[in-house]
């Protein structure tokens, strides 16, 4: 069994062929540009790979309904040329082999579901902050999709005390990604993130953003896990000051050991690593193949 897997991101795509235990043999990078010359790469990929399935999860938005006439099409993204493209509907003109499709967030939450962090458990939420911030919703043994998909990296926020940057969302201004994605840190600070020592205020101001949403999310849809990837969580020193930061806004309101003990395994990294994504798309690809048969 080979399965195919997209990880489909806003800066760069990588591609891979893996099997039905999680394991990527092999997987190929580079920059994500227009549609064609991104899709041609991944087309030319996969033309020698055999794949019995592939699965994408994509940066969004994306339409996932499947009764939709724009189902698998990249929506509303601010990002040249990919907006209103079918992008499902170019690889399945190449490939006669079922697909799975999804936001890249939800691909990873079910990636770290099935053979990560939260592997074992019936809900977990997977946040990617690196280019955007979103969030992936798994609950009840299933992904969440609802109306759209979850669009969390978009929820407004209260405002940092100490902070006066006006945001860097297109769309919202100070919304989460607005405020705490990696072009925010960039743009707030004059310099790229992983450049800010450690001790920088930076890091304080990032993590009151995080811990605000993920605080929420914890009120509103009581996952057992909550995993934190992308490329600005690549920074240790988030994860205790969130960790805390979640505490202090739960005020003791929630009792349950998992936050209130032992709240360094309930807020983690993400069990498959830089190959969560991949792993997503995986697990999307096998799903899809299970699926038909």
């Amino acid at each position: 069994m080979r399965i195919g897997a997209i990880e489909a991101g806003g800066t760069k795509f990588v591609c891979g062929i893996g099997n039905d235990r999680g394991e990527i043999a092999e997987s190929i990078s580079f920059p994500t540009g227009d549609p064609q010359t991104t899709l041609g790469r991944v087309i030319a990929y996969f033309k020698e790979k055999q794949a019995d399935a592939i699965g994408i999860g994509s940066f969004g938005p994306i339409d996932i309904r499947k009764d939709s006439p724009t189902y698998g099409y990249v929506t509303t993204t601010p990002k040249p040329g990919w907006g209103n493209f079918d992008f499902l509907g170019t690889l399945r003109r190449e490939f006669p082999v079922p697909f799975g499709w999804d936001t890249d967030v939800n691909a990873a939450a079910f990636g770290e579901a099935t053979w990560g962090a939260a592997r074992g458990l019936g809900s977990c939420l997977y946040y990617t902050v690196g280019t955007g911030v979103g969030i992936g919703v798994y609950s009840e043994g299933k992904l969440v999709h609802g109306l759209i998909h979850p669009e969390g990296g978009h929820v407004l926020t209260r405002r940092h005390p100490d902070d006066d940057f006006a945001g860097a969302c297109p769309f919202h201004g100070d919304c989460l990604e607005g405020m705490a994605s990696g072009p925010a840190l960039e743009k707030r600070w004059q310099v790229k993130g992983h450049e800010l020592p450690a001790d920088h205020p930076a890091w304080e101001i990032e993590a009151f953003y995080l811990a605000q949403s993920i605080a929420g999310a914890i009120l509103l849809l009581s996952p057992e896990k909550v995993i934190l990837g992308g490329g600005v969580m690549q920074q240790a020193q988030l994860y205790p000051l969130i960790r805390e930061a979640v505490k202090r806004n739960l005020n003791g309101y929630l009792n349950a050991g998992a936050i209130l003990e032992q709240i360094d395994d309930y807020i983690v990294p993400p069990g498959l690593g830089q190959q969560a994504g991949l792993c997503g798309a995986l697990a999307l690809g096998l799903s899809a193949l299970r699926n038909q048969a």
